[in-house]
């Protein structure tokens, strides 16, 4: 299978499986993909996503061979039907998305980590916009996220040059959330996941719907958003158990409800 999934205390585990071509995507991984984030989506035992690959390398962005082959999908299909509705699915799932990014992140690859809400990489990983170096724009939402992550000037400079970043300096131009050392890597990811299941998955879901939102509202627009978001975490179970918790000096125990 070219994902391989698992689902554990909440948190369900979506690894890219190609390590011979270092996970790069063909259609069938990522029609796949897509169908295991609507699966995921839709569990009500799954309270986070981690998307991270197996082997080597996260994800070295597209199968060129499959781009090239005259019998295989045209380049605007694979960005439409292939990409696209991945960074629609990251984006718009209420659920917390963690991109582990455990090696070569490249391409579509480096992209789709940036569109998770949170990444986590090893400080040996690798960041790269090839898409330059191919003649190429960067997709898979490069050119909404990164700008907005690191300001244009530093994300033109890495679009243009192609230049590989790694983990380390992805976390010191603040691209990703952690960069960790290697040897701790899969402990600090499984940690930090299992601290995210534990939390109110119903808030977290409607703050990720309130950050996505705020890229286009004016700020009276957020602000009644923002009203609306809360009197509908108000509603939910992890509201009332958080405020008697709090009450009675205790931990909540929330069940994402």
């Amino acid at each position: 299978m070219e994902i391989l999934t698992t689902i554990e205390n909440g948190v369900c585990q979506l690894k890219l499986n190609r390590p011979a071509v270092f996970n790069s995507f063909n259609k069938a991984m990522a029609l796949l993909l897509q169908s295991e984030l609507d699966k995921a989506a839709l569990n009500d035992q799954v309270r986070v996503i981690v998307l991270t690959g197996e082997g080597k390398a996260f994800c070295a962005g597209q199968d060129l061979s499959e781009a090239i082959d005259p019998e295989g999908p045209e380049l605007q299909a694979i960005v439409r039907d292939h990409y696209n509705p991945i960074i629609e699915r990251i984006r718009t799932i209420e659920k917390p998305i963690i991109a582990a990014v455990n090696g070569v992140a490249a391409g579509a690859g480096a992209n789709i980590a940036l569109a998770c809400d949170i990444t986590i990489a090893k400080k040996s990983a690798a960041f790269v916009q090839a898409f330059s170096k191919i003649g190429l724009i960067p997709d898979s939402g490069g050119t909404y996220f990164l700008p907005r992550i690191i300001g244009s000037q530093k994300a033109m400079a890495l679009f243009m040059t192609g230049d590989k970043i790694s983990g380390e300096q992805a976390d010191q131009l603040n691209m990703i959330y952690k960069a960790v050392e290697d040897e701790l890597f899969d402990a600090e990811v499984n940690s930090f996941s299992q601290s995210i299941a534990l939390m109110p998955t119903r808030a977290l879901g409607l703050t990720k719907k309130a950050v996505n939102e705020s890229y286009r509202n004016t700020l009276t627009e957020q602000l009644a958003l923002e009203e609306t978001l809360q009197t509908e975490a108000g509603l939910t179970y992890d509201f009332r158990e958080g405020v008697n918790a709090f009450l009675e000096k205790r931990k909540p125990v929330f069940k994402g409800e």
